[in-house]
């Protein structure tokens, strides 16, 4: 009898395993809508939903997206975020967009998002784009885009995108998430507050103390 009762408990987390409602994704709408109230000082999972009543065809509607960002900056680039924070409406819808543009040279470092996967498609220019995969393996995967192409980040990896070119790049992004957080890299390590130990810096990358040191600083300025 216990062995039965082994078999289905097997069997009841197998099913929950492969049925989508256990995939982590961000929640699904229960109503219509639920426009972000970003005034509200609640604290839940995402944002507070604003009044129904309320809410106006604005809180669906970003404008200025093309509109060149400005990439005269130490990376060459810059991103304009479509997240829940500039476009409410986006709350639990589990999108979100971004443009990203890039100076001839321009790099956005290698990060990851946590919570989503990035479609990227080139409008204009060339892009080196690619994303490494988990341990143990941390095999790349590289390409170079063109105007038109399209380009998957799976979700938490560590990927960038480089232009390559002579001229202006931009390329549109959008994530499977209306808040796909970010982690660069080499901010989060160096320039974390308070400091991470140069100890554990020191090791972690075999560098020498004042690299770490001079690292530190650097990222910790402009942070």
């Amino acid at each position: 009898m216990a062995a039965n009762h082994l078999i289905l408990l097997l069997l009841a987390l197998v099913a929950l395993s492969s049925s989508p409602t256990a995939f982590a994704a961000d929640p699904n709408q229960l109503q219509d809508f639920c426009v972000a109230d970003n005034k509200s000082n609640i604290f839940v999972n995402g944002f507070v939903c604003k009044d129904p009543n309320l809410v106006t065809e604005n809180d669906f509607l970003i404008r200025g997206l093309n509109q060149s960002g400005n990439t005269t900056n130490q990376l060459g680039s810059t991103v304009t975020p479509v997240f829940v924070q500039q476009l409410p409406g986006l709350n639990t819808l589990g999108v979100a967009g971004a443009r990203l543009d890039f100076a001839a040279g321009g790099l956005i470092p290698p990060h990851t998002h946590p919570r989503a996967s990035e479609l990227l498609i080139v409008i204009k220019g060339t892009l080196y784009v690619g994303f490494v995969t988990s341990n143990p393996d941390n095999k790349l995967f590289t390409k170079v885009l063109y105007e038109g192409d399209a380009f998957v980040f799976p979700q938490g990896l560590i990927h960038f995108q480089f232009n390559n070119g002579e001229t202006d790049a931009v390329a549109l992004a959008s994530f499977g998430s209306q808040n796909p957080g970010l982690i660069v890299i080499a901010n989060s390590v160096f320039g974390a507050k308070p400091p991470i130990s140069p100890y554990v810096l020191e090791k972690a990358f075999q560098l020498d103390a004042k690299t770490v040191e001079l690292l530190q600083a650097k990222f910790l300025l402009t942070n």
